[in-house]
């Protein structure tokens, strides 16, 4: 063959100012390309065997990474089909030298980009982004060729001339610009490997080499060095998501999952998928001990394209609700070239979102089914997982309204339905209103939920961090029901009966009350109501609304609801008019009268865990001074 040098007018415009610029935001991606490259290579030869279409020896089917320091480049070497030089001209150049404006009407026009991606073109020139000059090695596996080589120093200009490659497939010769001294580095090639190609379907071998032993001396008398190699396979070809469920045992999908995240705890179960129609894709998904700490755990699950890493943002892929989930997925129908704008666009990926949310509903639908007692352990760790989807997914919730659990202070769970069963005949109040009590912490609230279970009344530990939205979600789904915290207010308010008890204070007596509670609280934001309460219940209950409460949590969680945030805590002060005590402030002196009220608030607001401070030592003092 004859040496073919080409050149394109200064004034046309090339590809390699978008490629640096524009096509990729990170340079590493030029080793995913490539390698990415060399593996569709490798696998159309074995296709062609398998086929009768090439009737020679396939050999070792591997592909070689090699780091050479001294000279200063990266090769990566395959068996593949090879190429011949006019394929080089067809797939290289018409991509490089084509004006840009043209090229980039190509690429949005093509139906999928891995038609330029697979056979070089658009990936192979990502390597401009870190080497000043490219050279490819070649020699095609169709019979007669000759090897070729091409080479380009990212300019307007190339060569095309006989190559040196005396086995069928390719190699990539990178020579490594100054800015891109970082990628000679054996570590930080080793890291873009384990990163893109850890599951690669083909054998990727990876070592450094170096011309730096001594071998002898040349013809010259000047001393020799002799080339020396490392390598390893650093790929695990058929990972577990490749296989049929029925191939693998409970141990295969922990020992996959300890691959992925070695310092995790263990999974509490997965999900294999596996679809064909009416798009493709593969994977399993893990469910993770969470607790309620789940901000940190996003970003957990991998996505993949034919086994080469992608991304780990998922957000357009997996439901949101579902990005607190770990492991992998896996769709020949996302490209490589992964845009955003791609994944928010394309119909197969809508339709993955919504196969992902169905086949995880599904999944706790028959765990609960099949080990309801196994469920319910787990539900502490699931149950983020579950709100969250009923949350946001109104499809999911129609699902998971079967096995979403209510929790009360008991540890006892119970299913939506079972939950209005159990509690219908004691908490409806007196206009058909059922009414759920909860408590955010049982310790803190304690004396109040005490309080209701005396009087036969259930409360349900709400304390996620999502709790404060799935409780408003409960009560637009659920008729006639509204959920009060058992603090909001005394419990006859909280769930009023046509034969709640009255007290028996005169309206004069209720008025000195009142204004004996104010002159010893002296706090504007602490309201003083007399209220009628049981005889054995607290004299004195503070309390803040339902509403209000809701809105400040809801501000603290970045509700937007800024304004409540913002405004100072405004409490309810209950006295209890028919206490023994109340008779007791009311038939002190003056001065007795403040002491007494006093306390008894102090006790209210120790009970609240609201008293602090100075507030706090002037309590104890008092106390041993009544004592």
């Amino acid at each position: 063959m004859t040496q073919e040098k080409g050149t394109i007018s200064i004034n046309t415009e090339n590809i390699f100012p978008i490629i640096k610029k524009f096509l990729y935001s990170d340079h590493e991606i030029f080793l995913r390309e490539l390698v990415s490259n060399a593996v569709d290579a490798t696998q159309k030869i074995k296709r062609l065997g398998s086929l009768g279409h090439y009737n020679q020896e396939l050999g070792e089917l591997k592909i070689r990474v090699a780091v050479d320091p001294d000279a200063k480049t990266i090769t990566i070497s395959d068996s593949g089909i090879g190429m011949t030089a006019e394929e080089i001209k067809k797939y290289i150049n018409q991509v490089a030298f084509s004006g840009a404006t043209e090229f980039m009407e190509k690429f949005k026009e093509a139906n999928d980009a891995n038609e330029i991606i697979g056979r070089f073109g658009l990936g192979f020139y990502s390597s401009f982004m870190v080497a000043e000059r490219v050279e490819i090695q070649t020699l095609s596996y169709q019979e007669g060729s000759t090897p070729a080589r091409w080479t380009c120093d990212g300019s307007t200009e190339f060569e095309i001339s006989d190559g040196t490659r005396t086995e069928r497939g390719t190699d990539v010769i990178l020579y490594i610009n100054e800015d891109s001294a970082e990628f000679l580095d054996k570590q930080r090639i080793q890291g873009i490997l384990d990163k893109y190609a850890k599951f690669l379907p083909v054998p990727v071998q990876f070592g450094t080499r170096s011309n730096s032993e001594p071998d002898g001396e040349d013809e010259n008398g000047k001393p020799k060095y002799k080339t020396v190699e490392v390598d390893n396979i650093i790929n695990n070809t058929n990972p577990i998501w490749t296989k049929a469920p029925n191939e693998l045992k409970d141990e295969d999908y922990l020992d996959f999952y300890r691959e992925l995240y070695p310092f995790q705890d263990d999974p509490l179960f997965w999900i294999h998928l596996n679809v064909d129609y009416p798009f493709n894709l593969t994977g399993v998904l893990y469910f993770p001990k969470l607790k309620n700490d789940f901000e940190v755990q996003k970003n957990k699950i991998k996505l993949f394209s034919r086994q080469v890493f992608i991304t780990d943002e998922v957000k357009d892929i997996v439901p949101e609700f579902l990005l607190l989930l770990h492991g992998v997925i896996d769709s020949p129908d996302i490209p490589l070239n992964v845009s955003r704008s791609f994944l928010q666009s394309d119909s197969n990926v809508k339709k993955i979102n919504s196969y992902i949310s169905r086949k995880v509903a599904e999944k706790l639908a028959e765990l609960f089914k099949k080990e309801r007692k196994s469920f319910e352990e787990k539900w502490s760790d699931i149950g983020m997982f579950v709100k969250y989807g009923a949350l946001s997914d109104e499809k999911f919730y129609e699902k998971a309204k079967e096995f979403i659990l209510l929790t009360n202070t008991n540890k006892e769970n119970y299913t939506l339905e079972e939950y209005q069963t159990k509690v219908k005949d004691f908490q409806t109040d007196k206009n058909g209103q059922l009414v759920y009590l909860y408590t955010a912490d049982a310790e803190y609230q304690h004396s109040y939920i005490a309080a209701a279970e005396k009087k036969n009344y259930d409360v349900l530990l709400m304390n996620s961090p999502i709790d404060t939205h799935f409780i408003h979600h409960l009560e637009m789904k659920l008729e006639k029901t509204s959920l009060k915290r058992v603090d909001a207010d005394v419990l006859d308010k909280l769930i009023e009966k046509e034969d709640a008890a009255t007290h028996k204070l005169t309206s004069e007596e209720t008025e000195k009350l009142k204004a004996i509670f104010d002159k010893a609280i002296s706090n504007p934001s602490m309201k003083v109501e007399v209220e009628s309460g049981a005889d054995d219940s607290f004299p004195v209950t503070i309390t803040m609304e339902e509403w209000m409460r809701r809105m400040k949590d809801m501000s603290k969680l970045g509700g937007g609801m800024n304004f409540y945030g913002a405004m100072p805590d405004n409490y309810k002060v209950s006295v209890n008019g028919n206490h023994k005590l109340i008779a007791k402030i009311l038939g002190a002196d003056e001065a007795q009268q403040t002491v007494l009220a006093k306390q008894a608030f102090d006790l209210a607001l120790l009970a609240q865990g609201m008293l602090k401070g100075a507030d706090l030592t002037a309590f104890v003092e008092r106390s041993v001074n009544v004592l």
